[in-house]
This record gives structure tokens, C-alpha cells and sequence, in this order.
């Protein structure tokens, strides 16, 4: 099965694909991908869209074979212009099918880089349920294996034009008032969001984890070892269980 692409906004180019299967309500899952990373979740949207959910996977602005520059605008936006367009209607590009639809429920699935888009994104009354892997929670206190200079330097030097960062993005980020979870604090209900972090993740502190969800009320699922997580694990029955009891739950 391959994978169909549309544009939200003009500037946003998605892989998406319906349900393999007819279902009883329209679930939605939006991958939020974390920085640097290739776009390449096919698996992961097969697997998603085999179970009964649409899927969509978006590039950011700025990134891969979207328009616009990167880090102009916060991240979340550029998520939530997808849950609106969902709703308002899109077009597969290849084929010119058109459509539209109206969620039952809607699932952002990703961490790391994309968790803040997630997070502050959950604000929205769009969004039923947050499933984060290892989310940066401050970008003023990351961990040591993945410090913004590095980033900064790394990004354009391992990723060429992936990312067409916009001149002053990565200070924004250093300035932590912006694209920054920690800001929204008083916002967020932790009721919508379940993170799974490890101890011994040292690119994004699990201790920060740990404060947010003590904050905001939110699910925390703690692993001993694994490192830097990613949303793929939910390929792994153990992790999929976790992500299906959660977003069943009320």
C-alpha cells in the first residue's frame, strides 16, 4: 500500500492514508515528529492505519518538502493547521480525491523535538488525547548529548536543506519564551496527555518529565533504561497496549 500526500495551509505537504478497515467512528492520529529526523514512519503509518485510524504525517514549515522557513513559527500552529484542515477539507494530490472529515477523536502521537507542538498544541479543544515519547519540556535545561549549539551547527551540516531554519530560530528557542511547554503550564490539562520517558535519556531530562507532570496532572509512564525514545516504539506490543488503554480512556 503506498501512501497518499496533501497540502494544509499551501505550505504544509502530509503523507496520510484512511482506514484499512471500515470503522464505527473516524479516529485520527497526527504524527509529530521530533528534530533532526528523516521522514520516513511508513511502517508506522501502515501499522496505525491497519487498526481503524486515519493517519496523517506532516513535515513542519521549513522542513523537508514543505514550504516556509523553520522555527518562524512555533510548531504547534503548524499542527493545528492540519486538525484544521482535516476538518475544512483536503485533496489527495495524486489522484484529486477529495475529503473531509469529522473526528471523533483526535491523537497526536510523537516527542522529543515535536513534543512541545504536542503539548501546547493540547490547549486546543480539537485535541482528545497526547501520547509523548521523551518531550523537550524546557528548552533552556536539555541534556548534555543534544545542546542547542550543537543542534545548531548540526542541523545545516547533516541535513543540508531538510530545514531551512530562519536566522534567528535556534536564539528564539535559547530565549525559552518561545515553542517552550514550561510557558503553558497553567494552560495545559494534564488529563489530555500521557509521556513514556526513560531515567537515562540525556537528551531530554526525564527529571523534567517528572515536574511536569506533577504540574499538570498528567500521566507519566517511567522506563528505568532506554534512552532517547522514539514514537515508533508503539510498534512494540508493550507500548502499543499502553497508547490503546490511553486513548480509550476518559
Amino acid at each position: 500500500m503506498h501512501t497518499l500526500r496533501t497540502r494544509f495551509k499551501k505550505d504544509i505537504i502530509a503523507e496520510f492514508l484512511p482506514p484499512a478497515r471500515t470503522t464505527k467512528k473516524q479516529r485520527v492520529v497526527i504524527l509529530c515528529d521530533g528534530a533532526p529526523s528523516v521522514p520516513s514512519k511508513r511502517p508506522l503509518i501502515l501499522e496505525l492505519s491497519k487498526k481503524g485510524f486515519w493517519v496523517f504525517h506532516p513535515r513542519y514549515r521549513g522542513t523537508w518538502e514543505s514550504d516556509g522557513l523553520f522555527l518562524q513559527r512555533s510548531l504547534d500552529k503548524d499542527i493545528l493547521d492540519v486538525v484544521s484542515g482535516i476538518s475544512t477539507g483536503f485533496v489527495d494530490l495524486l489522484n484529486k480525491t477529495k475529503y473531509r472529515l469529522k473526528p471523533n477523536q483526535i491523537i497526536l502521537l510523537g516527542g522529543s523535538f515535536g513534543g512541545p507542538a504536542q503539548l501546547i498544541a493540547s490547549i486546543d479543544k480539537r485535541i482528545d488525547k497526547v501520547v509523548t515519547f521523551s518531550p523537550v519540556i524546557d528548552w533552556k535545561k536539555l541534556g548534555r548529548d543534544e545542546p542547542i549549539p550543537l543542534l545548531k551547527k548540526y542541523f545545516p551540516d547533516a541535513y543540508g536543506h531538510g530545514y531551512r531554519t530562519v536566522k534567528n530560530g535556534w536564539n528564539k528557542l535559547l530565549s525559552g519564551k518561545f515553542y517552550n511547554p514550561v510557558k503553558h503550564v497553567g494552560k495545559i490539562d494534564g488529563k489530555k496527555i500521557i509521556i513514556i520517558h526513560a531515567k537515562d535519556d540525556r537528551s531530554c531530562p526525564y527529571n523534567q518529565s517528572k515536574l511536569f507532570a506533577k504540574q499538570t496532572s498528567t500521566k507519566l509512564v517511567t522506563l528505568k533504561k532506554g534512552g532517547h525514545l522514539g514514537a515508533s516504539l508503539i510498534l512494540k506490543p508493550r507500548f502499543y497496549k499502553i497508547f490503546d488503554k490511553f486513548i480509550n480512556s476518559k
